[in-house]
């Protein structure tokens, strides 16, 4: 027999009771998939084994399925944060608790943010009930402008969230990484160039000593899948004349895998950076000249850019250890600044997951992973919610150490409150 449940405020806790690789079918939906087929009004999605096995306006599930009845709300694949500091640091002036940067270490290339990843973190939860199902999570530059390696996770905070622990290597080749390369640009671009050589000569290179012209032997070691190609390079970039930079690396190495972030100014670039076929992921929310790299800072930037056939993925990246979740209000601004409602979902689900080469996340359609959410209005306004996330097909918590907080002491008793609460 066919069991129903008709969306509310309990149906999360409902769902998540029951979470675990249950076949569930989600009904009466408006489905944003991110495919050719586009929004479909009133369908259905059949999620078996963790993945999308059936999706149609005239899709029946198989019998026995649990239907959830989402009402005619929106149902959107789970938001992918493409670059985060989430999990890595839990009180950003508590050094015990911060693990996005290691201004001491002798290693740059090697370090892994991974190794500091706390799937319990406050931070995770807090991301996750607003949709977010994936994140890309990035060390910060501590003594190097080399940060090290970055990783992938889901954000149901299990002991195994993480998908892949060296999903990209982090350089910071603006203001910043021209600082701590010996305090201009020239000095940056030449540690660079030093350390593709070294990662190039390794391990012949070292042979006789530990240490190359930029590296030493183990970052060698670690910088050579990057240098063939084999790993994702995300460079942090934001000025036009350091992303024509970037430009000149990749045609001068065509084999590298390359990304950049910030491109504050890309607008002014746009075209080449399309034909240069190099993916940026944008904050809409930074369209001030807050330094000198970033005086063509515009709001229009993220329209520009998609209009040039830049593939384009919007991040949060302000406080992005905490609040990755603002990805959403950067979209939803982007959005309000000229750029389409399908570009700015998708920049926000599909591109991120093309872009770190996650096959089967940012869509929905048969074969996809079943990372779900729905929602209790428009995804990209800033008064909507989700009424349920789903990560791998399983129905997770929306639930927060804020949210428990708020629930705690919203209606208690007046006799029952502390002391601090009653005057």
């Amino acid at each position: 027999m066919i069991r129903k449940i008709l969306l509310s405020a309990a149906t999360a806790a409902t769902l998540a009771l029951g979470a675990g690789a249950q076949n569930i079918a989600i009904t009466n939906a408006k489905v944003w998939t991110g495919t050719d087929a586009g929004t479909l009004e009133n369908a259905n999605i059949y999620i078996s084994d963790g993945e999308i096995a059936g999706l149609g306006v005239n899709f029946a599930p198989p019998s026995g399925t649990e239907l959830i009845d989402a009402e005619g709300n929106w149902v959107t694949p789970g938001i992918f944060s493409p670059f985060s500091r989430t999990g890595i640091v839990e009180v950003g002036a508590e050094d015990s608790t911060n693990d996005t940067s290691a201004a001491g270490s002798p290693f740059s290339v090697a370090l892994r943010a991974a190794d500091g990843f706390n799937p319990a973190a406050t931070p995770v939860d807090v991301t996750r009930i607003e949709g977010v199902t994936r994140i890309a999570v990035a060390p910060s530059t501590g003594g190097s402008m080399i940060a090290g390696q970055g990783f992938l996770a889901d954000t149901s905070g299990d002991a195994d969230s993480i998908s892949d622990d060296r999903a990209f290597v982090f350089i910071d080749l603006g203001e910043g990484g021209a600082g701590l390369a010996g305090g201009s640009r020239p000095a940056a671009w030449a540690a660079l160039r030093g350390a593709f050589a070294d990662a190039r000569g390794y391990p012949a290179r070292f042979m006789a000593h530990n240490e190359g012209d930029a590296l030493t032997r183990a970052d060698a070691q670690a910088f050579g899948r990057a240098v063939r190609g084999q790993q994702l390079i995300l460079i942090s970039a934001h000025r036009a004349s350091d992303l024509r930079l970037v430009m000149d690396l990749k045609q001068e190495n065509p084999n590298l895998n390359l990304a950049i972030v910030g491109a504050d100014e890309g607008w002014i670039v746009a075209d080449e950076l399309a034909a240069a076929d190099i993916p940026v992921i944008i904050d809409p929310f930074q369209n001030l000249p807050a330094s000198f790299s970033q005086l063509g800072a515009t709001s229009r930037n993220a329209e520009r850019l998609i209009a040039a056939g830049v593939p384009t993925a919007f991040s949060y990246l302000g406080d992005n250890g905490h609040q990755a979740r603002l990805v959403l209000q950067s979209a939803g601004n982007a959005a309000a600044n000229g750029v389409g409602f399908d570009d700015a979902m998708a920049a926000m689900t599909t591109v991120p997951a093309e872009i770190f080469g996650v096959e089967g996340s940012g869509t929905i359609a048969r074969g996809s992973t079943a990372d779900l959410v729905i929602w209790d209005g428009d995804p990209l306004e800033i008064t909507s919610a989700p009424i349920a996330v789903f990560i791998d097909g399983e129905a997770q918590s929306l639930e927060s150490r804020q949210t428990k907080l708020r629930d705690r002491y919203l209606e208690l008793d007046e006799s029952e409150k502390p002391l601090a609460y009653k005057n």
